[in-house]
């Protein structure tokens, strides 16, 4: 088949001539620059844990297998891979790969390839790739242009999408070379533009390939359409900002509400020259909030976790520093028919049922709500209740202190941060447990050390987004699986090790049809949200986004919201 769906049909026939949400007669020139806000980069490898990869890497200089639409739940066709063959069960996938194909200094691209790629990203690369491709028992090569990927005793349907996602490597580049420790040498690639520039740690230029080998691609048409990619690195996002709105580059998406509401100014937007746009999307938005490390001996107990979440006054900041622009979030799956609301009931108690004696009663007696100040209920109402759950988890106030009955251990914690204008969330936060007793340090540090100290677990607390597609699978291993809450680099931020919660995980990963992930995928929401693992935070149904005049988008923006590779310079 050209191409496979997670459950159902594809909506694309085979030799599709573009995706229905590009332009296919979009020019091909011009410059886009964008900016980052970050210290810098040391790394064009983005595929190991060591170092910091260029921005726009993984994206710019490497094809895969597959390439997923962005107008249907999790639907793939084929890229480097011409076709691709699975059973009815999906124990195994052929890929076939196109005679074209080609690496960017003309070696073609072989199943050697495909087999070396698979196997160094599972043994040398990010612990992510072990987790994401556990289910692959055997890997054969069949012939020059054909590979194939057994499954063994598994339900996993999602195997064959998600090699599909996998980078393909040059084997014949990487043979003498340390695939960890390459650092900024300049990589092969396969994908439509290469490095052409860099200054280290402040800037980083990809060029269009010209005689690229999938330009005609359905899967390409209409796509990456400037002549020249840039970004240029900031410290700071108010100076980031400022040189936007000087013309310094072309395009930003912003998440700041406060910026939103009030930096989008001058003379340049009352010309007409810059254009400010909400664009509305309908992906997933995940959890964004507060996260616990469950690691650490102060947030061991449920209670204590869920006591701390009255601490945060979520209406209060949105309506003095938001401008009333998000919505609260209580899903980790929010903005999607997958999120649970109400009490379990039907098929998502059945999946429930068997783990009653290990859950929260809550889990099937309450309906989860983050706590509130909307309505009568106030601020000290809600640090009445934290009290009452503290005292509930040993601990009681002394000398104006929140401190442990029986170790005499006062409560509290540090909050790590990256980002300089977070510190007005952080800080009523802070004010607020403080009334409760609870000594509270905010860090501030550079992004390259608060990757480290996150990849590393070495931190009590931080500010983290745990994003989410409109298809969970074999990646919600690495969120939640015990399996890896001590895997340095690993996603599971909080440290979840629980039995019921693995259990959940599986099932999901072994969903038979869209309905069934649906149930499961929100009976493992409820178990989480029960286990008070985040602080929520909030969320917007629109993509924020200011782009100089030059830049044209095509009409149609598909569920996932906007793309910048989608769109074109006018000439």
């Amino acid at each position: 088949m050209h191409g496979l769906a997670m459950h159902g049909e594809v909506k694309y026939p085979a030799s599709f001539p573009h995706f229905d949400y590009v332009n296919p007669q979009a020019p091909k020139n011009g410059t886009l620059q964008l900016a980052v806000v970050s210290n810098g980069f040391d790394s064009f490898n983005p595929f190991v844990i060591r170092g910091v990869a260029a921005a726009g890497i993984s994206t710019y200089l490497y094809d895969t297998l597959m390439e997923a639409s962005a107008d249907e739940p999790f639907s793939e066709y084929g890229l480097i891979a011409e076709s691709l063959e699975v059973p009815e069960d999906r124990s195994y996938v052929i890929f076939n790969l196109r005679e074209e194909a080609r690496f960017q200094d003309g070696e073609p691209i072989t199943a050697e390839d495909v087999a070396f790629s698979y196997r160094v990203l599972t043994t040398e690369g990010h612990p992510f790739y072990r987790n994401y491709y556990a289910d692959v028992s055997e890997v054969t090569v069949e012939g020059p242009r054909r590979i194939r990927f057994d499954f063994g005793d598994t339900k996993n349907r999602e195997l064959p999408l998600i090699l599909g996602q996998m980078p393909i490597l040059p084997a014949h580049y990487w043979q003498d070379r340390d695939f960890s420790g390459n650092g900024l040498n300049i990589p092969v690639g396969s994908g439509p533009y290469r490095i052409a520039d860099y200054e280290a740690g402040r800037s980083v230029t990809y060029q269009r390939v010209e005689d690229y080998w999938a330009k005609d691609l359905g899967v390409r048409k209409g796509r990456f359409n400037f002549d020249e990619i840039r970004y240029e690195y900031f410290t700071d996002d108010t100076v980031a900002l400022e040189a936007f709105k000087a013309g310094s580059f072309d395009f930003r998406q912003e998440t700041s509400a406060k910026n939103w509401a009030t930096a989008y100014t001058g003379q340049a937007f009352e010309e007409g020259k810059i254009t400010k746009e909400a664009i509305e999307h309908h992906r997933p938005v995940g959890m964004q909030g507060f996260v616990y490390n469950t690691r650490r001996p102060v947030f061991a107990d449920p209670k204590v976790r869920e006591a701390l979440a009255y601490a945060f006054d979520f209406e209060w900041a949105n309506r003095n520093l938001f401008f009333n622009q998000y919505t609260r979030t209580d899903s980790y799956f929010e903005n999607s028919e997958l999120a649970s609301s109400g009490l379990p009931e039907g098929r998502e108690l059945e999946i429930l049922e068997p783990f009653r004696d290990q859950l929260s009663p809550d889990v099937f007696t309450e309906d989860y709500a983050p706590p509130s100040t909307e309505g009568e209920t106030t601020l000290r109402d809600n640090l009445r209740t934290a009290l009452t759950l503290l005292r509930e988890a040993g601990y009681h106030i002394q000398d104006r202190k929140m401190v442990h009955q029986e170790t005499g251990k006062p409560l509290a914690f540090e909050i790590l941060l990256f980002q300089k204008s977070f510190e007005r969330v952080v800080l009523p936060f802070k004010k607020n447990l403080e009334r409760l007793g609870i000594d509270v340090t905010v860090r501030l540090v550079d992004s390259n050390q608060y990757i480290q100290r996150v990849r590393n677990f070495d931190y009590d607390m931080i500010t983290q987004v745990i994003p989410q597609s409109d298809s969970p699978g074999n990646e919600q291993r690495e969120y939640w699986h015990s399996s890896t809450a001590d895997v340095t680099g690993s996603r599971n931020y909080m440290g979840i090790e629980d039995p019921v919660v693995d259990e959940l995980v599986n099932q999901v990963i072994q969903a038979p049809t869209r309905e069934e992930l649906v149930y499961r995928v929100r009976a493992l929401d409820r178990v989480l949200l029960n286990g008070h693992y985040v602080i929520p935070h909030w969320h917007l149904t629109k993509d924020r986004v200011a782009y100089w005049n030059k830049l044209e988008r095509p009409e149609v923006t598909p569920k996932n919201g906007v793309d910048i590779n989608n769109w074109w310079i006018t000439p």
